[in-house]
């Protein structure tokens, strides 16, 4: 994508609400596809413009090439006329990043999410050239995903400053906390910045972020949606009350314990997921904590 002295798309390219999708699993610990479907209506018809596939939340690391490939297709069809599907394929192997996007491309996803290469600590020239080959990799555009609390190393503000002038590295999942840095690449590039922390949403979309990549979003994405509504109408009033009034929830979700043990709970209590089986080494809710959500989901307004 160049600078930002050129004319930006006409549309955020993944939606403005767009939520880490759970994967469902039966008790065995299987795929379970038809409750995947059944999610992906929900989160879309809840207020969601663009699910992201084989996320973290998506438990990604624990999921097969084939099992990412079979629930993409499976959420495609079920609400790809409806919403943006992107879909995880980044990793530590750039090679393996490599096929997995164009194994994405060819299941229908309408583009890529790509983190960080984590573990490994890559400098930035490195990190630069994992985007850089993922992204010349297929013919979709790509959410760099920036999160140094997981994958060790930011990807730096003059990395992203280079990889804006990609033109299909279009936007940026940002979880990095760092207002200053954000700030400065809204100024120099054109790339859509989507908060990729919950307890933020509000904070950037105040500095110009387009929208939101949330794990919070799979309860309250109609909040989300007014949220941001009530930002592009300069009602900040507004937008504060409803981010205030949301704050037992992302507590719930995001510090009780690992967000997707949480979002899997607190989908169960809604009556939307049978089973909130999660693979090893994540395990379920304890009975403290779904005590703890159903509280703080009540305070939040989103359970009766």
């Amino acid at each position: 994508m160049s600078s930002a002295a050129t004319s930006a798309p006409a549309s955020p390219p993944f939606g403005r609400v767009t939520t880490a999708m759970i994967t469902p699993f039966r008790p065995d610990g299987s795929l379970d596809l038809d409750a995947a479907q059944k999610v992906a209506n929900h989160l879309v018809d809840q207020g969601n413009d663009g699910l992201i596939i084989s996320g973290t939340t998506g438990e990604a690391p624990t999921t097969s090439d084939a099992e990412k490939a079979e629930l993409l297709r499976a959420v495609v069809a079920a609400v790809g006329d409806r919403a943006k599907i992107v879909a995880g394929a980044g990793s530590n192997n750039t090679a393996h990043s490599i096929e997995s996007a164009r194994a994405a491309e060819a299941a229908g996803a309408d583009g890529l999410l790509v983190v960080t290469p984590y573990y490994n600590k890559p400098p930035q020239a490195g990190i630069k050239a994992h985007f850089t080959a993922i992204a010349d990799a297929t013919g979709l555009p790509v959410m760099a995903y920036d999160i140094p609390g997981r994958a060790g190393v930011p990807i730096e503000t003059d990395t992203l400053l280079a990889l804006a002038e990609h033109p299909r590295i279009v936007a940026v999942k940002d979880a990095k906390y760092d207002v200053a840095a954000t700030t400065k690449v809204l100024a120099n590039t054109d790339l859509y910045y989507y908060c990729g922390a919950d307890e933020l949403n509000l904070a950037w979309l105040s500095i110009g972020a387009i929208g939101i990549a949330s794990v919070v979003g799979h309860v309250a994405a109609a909040q989300y949606a007014e949220m941001i509504a009530a930002v592009d109408a300069g009602d900040l009033a507004k937008a504060r009350e409803i981010d205030r009034r949301l704050i037992p929830a992302v507590d719930a979700i995001m510090t009780r314990t690992q967000g997707a043990i949480m979002v899997k709970a607190a989908l169960k209590l809604q009556g939307v997921l049978e089973h909130s089986s999660l693979r090893a080494p994540l395990i379920e809710a304890t009975d403290e904590q779904i005590n703890w959500l159903t509280t703080d989901l009540k305070t939040a307004g989103l359970i009766a």
